[in-house]
Formats: C-alpha cells, structure tokens, sequence
C-alpha cells in the first residue's frame, strides 16, 4: 500500500524539504499520526501508522565517531552496530549522541530528526540494506512526516554514504 503524497506549503516547510525542493531531488512527504508516549520507537509507530514494511522505513541516529558528530540512517527494525559505525567512519570508537545534544546539534527535536537540512553538515552514513529498497521512508523533519525518497537520491541530498552498520 502506497501512502498519499502530500504538499507543504513553504511556511511550514521543514529544513529538509526546503532543500530538496531547492536542490530538485525528488520525494514525497507521507503525514501521519505518532504517539509521542510510545515506547516501540517513532519509526517503528511511522511504519505501522504508513502501512508499509519497517524494513523500508530508516531511523535517523546521531552518533560521534572519535568526538566527531555524524549521522546514522538504519532500518526501523534493526539496531545501530556503533562498532560497524566507528569502521565505517575510519575511527575509534563511536558511541551514541545524547538524545538533548541532539536536538541542539540537529536543530529538530528526536523523533523528528531528519539526515536532510541539518544545522551542520555533517557525515551520514546509511545503511547498505537501502540498496535493494527501490524506496525508503526517512523523517521529513517533524514528528510523523516521512519523506519517500529513493536511497540514492537520500545520499545525494546528504553527501552520505552505504555502509554496513546496523544489526538485522
């Protein structure tokens, strides 16, 4: 089952679908209900609330690999592997971000927290499952906005990367 696409006017637009209209990357925005009290997780309630497989909907993690902040993008479903995280990054070690330093550092709140129109750049890395979706759902920046977008065109708007980090 297909979501419906929505449009946004652009005074309600988030950072990252500003940019990726601005840039022309193509996508489509899916609005749905979350329940900020869940406990299953924002993505995991997205994919339920969308109908659509959790292995096609991505959670954007933010992470530091040796002090140095980066973006994680794994499936629903999975967990982040930090150390396949720190290879990947050519570090150390890597070890999740504060959840508070987050928002800060992102300028969205967690749940809502969107690879694309961050307040920095920053490395992304997605994870290499996204290669055999044709389409996956990332956060559009606003809890319960899921941009559909194709993985390559994810990276394309981030400057990210495949790599194997999550745990299936």
């Amino acid at each position: 089952m297909a979501p419906s696409a929505k449009k946004v006017d652009n005074r309600t637009a988030t950072p990252a679908l500003k940019k990726l209209t601005a840039a022309n990357i193509p996508y489509e925005l899916d609005i749905h209900d979350v329940d900020p009290t869940s406990a299953k997780g924002f993505a995991l309630d997205s994919s339920e609330a969308m109908g659509v497989d959790p292995a096609t909907v991505y959670k954007t993690l933010m992470a530091e690999i040796d002090g140095e902040h980066v973006v994680a993008i794994v499936p629903a479903d999975t967990t982040l592997n930090l150390k396949k995280l720190a290879k990947a990054g050519h570090g150390k070690r890597a070890e999740m971000m504060d959840r508070s330093r987050a928002q800060v550092v992102t300028g969205y709140v967690p749940g809502g927290i969107s690879p694309i129109g961050q307040k920095h750049a920053h490395r992304v890395f997605l994870d290499e499952s996204a290669i055999l979706q044709e389409r996956i759902y990332i956060s559009a920046g606003r809890r319960g906005w899921s941009l559909i977008m194709a993985p390559d065109d994810v990276l394309q708007a981030t400057g990210g990367q495949y790599a194997d980090i999550a745990d299936h």
